[in-house]
């Protein structure tokens, strides 16, 4: 299942600085970030091979996680708040606020092979479709 926790922040009378460090098993191979998304359902698929972590830079959003056992929502709504995804984990991110920035790392390059789209059987939750 997912895991949240709060990446490491130095904070001083300058501000702060957040660092992303030894979080992904394979290193970060591709960095790319989700903008201009109030109102949409952003991922709807889960991979065969890549971790991904997640990040709300600026704004906030929500995170519906399903690995085929769990479900469980996230609120990403602090820059130092860091999802980590398991390749198996579904996920959909939605509730994005205005101005909200998700900039998501991941130990793999693309590959639209990795990607997988059919949902796990329904549970207790429901995706946000």
């Amino acid at each position: 299942m997912a895991k949240l926790f709060h990446l490491q922040t130095f904070s001083s009378e300058k501000g702060s600085l957040t660092v992303f460090e030894k979080i992904l098993p394979e290193g970060i191979k591709r960095i790319f970030y989700i903008y201009d998304a109030e109102n949409q359902i952003r991922g709807g698929h889960r991979h065969i091979l890549a971790n991904n972590a997640l990040t709300c830079v600026s704004g906030s959003c929500k995170v519906f996680v399903d690995d085929g056992e769990e479900q469980q929502i996230y609120d990403l709504d602090a820059p130092d708040m860091c999802l980590l995804l398991d390749p198996k984990d579904w996920h959909e991110m939605y509730d994005f606020s205005e101005n909200a920035v998700l900039l998501v790392l991941s130990d793999q390059f693309y590959d639209k092979e990795d990607y997988i789209f059919d949902k796990y059987p329904e549970k207790k939750l429901s995706s946000i479709q």
